[in-house]
């Protein structure tokens, strides 16, 4: 494609592919808004999904746990359960990001947007 140019045409290359890239992160994105993860605490009493970028989308609390004697310790497992969550969360999508990067022939654990 530009041979001619030299220098030129690689750079042309480059931000061809840096243009994919941030149509591919882009869309990424979009997806990591659409996948859920589930944390949970209290083998299962409290669950908390949320999306891949973290977004809180819902909690169920076991009806069980509602004593007022032990209103921390139901304050506790909520916050478990958000926080097991958003981990969850944060993995995913670094996952998808290693997958995004890997499939673009980057190299492995590079961190991106830069």
């Amino acid at each position: 494609m530009l041979k001619g140019l030299g220098q030129l045409g690689d750079m042309a290359g480059m931000m061809k592919k840096a243009q994919e890239m941030q149509t591919k992160m882009a869309e990424m994105q979009d997806n990591l808004a659409n996948i859920t993860v589930t944390g949970e605490s209290g083998a299962g009493l409290v669950t908390a999904t949320a999306t891949a970028k973290g977004v809180l989308t819902g909690l169920d609390i076991d009806p069980s746990i509602f004593d007022p004697n032990e209103k921390e310790v139901v304050e506790d497992l909520i916050l478990a359960a958000i926080n097991d969550a958003q981990t969850k969360a944060a993995a995913k999508a670094a996952s998808e990001m290693q997958e995004l990067t890997e499939g673009m022939g980057l190299p492995a654990g590079m961190k991106l947007p830069f």
